[in-house]
């Protein structure tokens, strides 16, 4: 009996790095990778699909709605392919025990059913509700229900969503945190220090203990603190933390961002933090965390209540990744990179956010306006499948 026949597909575009070049796909992985003679001048830029750690919402779904449908799961998981996203972890945050646990269900129930969800889907990420209490530390998420690490809770989260809890964001100024810490981080839940207000001794315990990243680095702060130390110096200093930040523009001021970008060099990933209200009309709006919040034509996103407080991410994670290459932080295979293996490194997925044989054929084709630096996607694989064309409705029924 012969083998069976492979799947192939050829893609070709001008590499990042430089160069231009032709790429073949089979069976869901690069298989071989040839360059092009003449540069392909006219071919459009190929890169790795990002991986982003950090979204709960876009185009007006929002993960933490309840009830979710598990249909809405799949139509944002199909919209962000359009961005350039390949594989997500939708976020879950601070909200009641049953709320958490139904939205969780949800998003099992949208990997069970269709296997490009499941394929896009790299985790889950829990924002809280094991976060600091202090206003400005706490954020936009409802004090009613921050709470201390909860073991037990979290493991009925866990089997709730079918093992899908890969993120846990938590602070640990809790009393007994560290124990939580270590469970986690022995289950293979990457633990990630955020919304928090420890002293520098507690965020040096944590990381004894197994935390290994930190949400939204610089954001999710006090308005002052300390000139130092304080929780932000401590986990720049901690070489175990991959510090993930958003390069919107609005949480972290150019010059902050060239710090923690040279600071944490190798240990450093761009995410989103998006809500459903990313590609939505600038304007007024009620939302689940944070209540009222503003959008403004500019794109910043921040509680009505108190301007300068941010209510999360309006922009996507592509967009980020072109706003720090036009202005100059980082050129932009570098600001890429952050956007795509960075972030698959940090929660260990082995194969993935790379242009290299053997690696996921996870791939995003695009232009890039030269007048403003925009990055316009006009189609993207997923292991190997055309999932999104632009002026195609491709990804409505696609499957990998």
């Amino acid at each position: 009996m012969s083998a069976p026949e492979r799947r192939t597909k050829v893609v070709e575009g001008r590499l990042l790095d430089g160069g231009a070049a032709r790429l073949t796909l089979a069976d869901g992985r690069i298989a071989r990778i040839e360059p092009l003679e003449g540069g392909g001048a006219d071919l459009p830029w190929l890169a790795p699909g990002l991986v982003d750690l950090q979204v709960n919402g876009y185009a007006g779904i929002d993960f933490n709605s309840v009830p979710l449908d598990p249909s809405l799961v799949r139509e944002a998981v199909v919209l962000l392919l359009g961005r350039g996203v390949t594989t997500v972890f939708p976020t879950i945050v601070t909200n009641s025990d049953e709320a958490i646990e139904t939205s969780l269900r949800a998003i099992a129930a949208a990997c069970d059913a269709d296997p490009l969800v499941a394929a896009c889907v790299g985790g889950i990420h829990l924002e809280g509700p094991f976060l600091s209490p202090v206003d400005g530390s706490r954020g936009a998420h409802d004090a009613r229900f921050v709470r201390p690490p909860d073991l037990a809770a979290f493991r009925r989260w866990q089997d709730a969503s079918g093992g899908r809890i890969a993120i846990v964001t938590m602070s640990p100024e809790w009393d007994d945190f560290a124990s939580f810490v270590a469970a986690c981080a022995a289950d293979g839940v990457v633990v990630s220090i955020g919304h928090t207000a420890a002293t520098p001794e507690r965020i040096r315990e944590a990381v004894a203990a197994g935390a290994r990243m930190s949400t939204h680095l610089g954001n999710a702060a006090q308005l002052l603190l300390p000139r130092h130390p304080n929780y932000i110096w401590e986990q720049l200093a901690a070489d175990e933390l991959t510090a993930c930040v958003i390069p919107d523009g609005f949480h972290l001021p150019d010059s902050v961002l060239k710090v923690f970008l040279r600071a944490k060099a190798g240990r450093i990933a761009f995410v989103s933090d998006a809500v459903y209200l990313s590609g939505l009309a600038p304007g007024a709006y009620t939302t689940h965390i944070g209540g009222d919040v503003v959008l403004t034509p500019e794109g910043r996103l921040h509680l009505a209540s108190n301007p300068a407080l941010l209510a999360g991410s309006a922009q996507m994670l592509i967009d980020g990744i072109g706003r720090v290459a036009a202005r100059g932080l980082l050129p932009l295979p570098e600001a890429w990179a952050l956007g795509s293996a960075a972030p698959a490194d940090a929660v260990g997925l082995a194969g993935v956010g790379r242009l290299e044989v053997g690696a996921a054929a996870d791939l995003v084709r695009f232009r890039i306006d030269p007048d403003g630096g925009s990055i316009a996607v006009e189609e993207t694989y997923k292991a190997g499948t055309a999932v999104f064309a632009l002026q195609s409705d491709i990804g409505s029924s696609g499957s990998a």
